[in-house]
């Protein structure tokens, strides 16, 4: 990707029309959906990564989170007015510019920022004394690298698991602050202390 590419949000995805007049309903594909109730425009894109044309931006009249089914929002784009036109928009991706995305708290972060990223082992603290500040018995070691992330399903209380890409296979690290102890998703670099046992649990799964 060139430095001058354009990064997207998906927010939604456009299901079918809606009613008569113009509206579609969409599935949420985030977690603030309330700010889309307060946006005028966002941009349309088909799902299809680099082979996809380019976003297209679209004009909103309104935008209102579904009562009836959840998990749903209602788009009403300017010019839109019949079942006919809506029908147009069915599949689409409703995007916005990845920096227009949510600014997270402390310890929060988006899962796309944390794909890709290196895991390093961390070997504890160091000894007391050692010859060199770069002692191989405490260097932080390339572990693996993330794949995917386990979140909980909804209404289910449980730590998100990092998919980690390792030598050995698949290893799901607990995504908590005693054991990523450092995560750098500028640098693309979590590094990790895991506690004993972790991998004889993933043996079991």
């Amino acid at each position: 990707m060139s430095a001058g590419t354009q990064r997207w949000v998906i927010v939604a995805r456009i299901l079918r029309p809606r009613g008569n007049k113009g509206e579609v309903a969409a599935e949420l594909l985030t977690d603030f959906p309330e700010r889309l109730t307060r946006l005028t425009e966002v941009f349309l894109g088909a799902s299809g990564g680099a082979a996809a044309a380019e976003p297209r931006l679209a004009a909103l009249k309104a935008c209102w989170l579904s009562q009836n089914h959840k998990g749903q929002a209602v788009f009403h784009f300017e010019g839109c007015n019949s079942i006919s036109e809506a029908e147009k928009f069915r599949g689409l991706d409703v995007l916005l510019p990845i920096e227009k995305r949510m600014t997270l708290g402390p310890g929060q972060y988006f899962v796309d920022d944390l794909v890709g990223c290196l895991v390093f082992e961390n070997f504890g603290d160091p000894p007391v004394v050692t010859s060199s500040p770069f002692s191989l018995a405490t260097a932080a070691g390339l572990l693996g690298v993330v794949k995917e992330v386990q979140i909980a399903g909804e209404g289910v209380a449980g730590t998100p698991l990092l998919v980690v890409d390792t030598s050995g296979g698949e290893l799901l690290i607990p995504l908590a602050e005693d054991i990523c102890t450092s995560i750098n998703t500028a640098a693309r670099r979590i590094d990790v202390v895991l506690p004993d046992g972790l991998r004889d649990l993933n043996g079991k799964t």
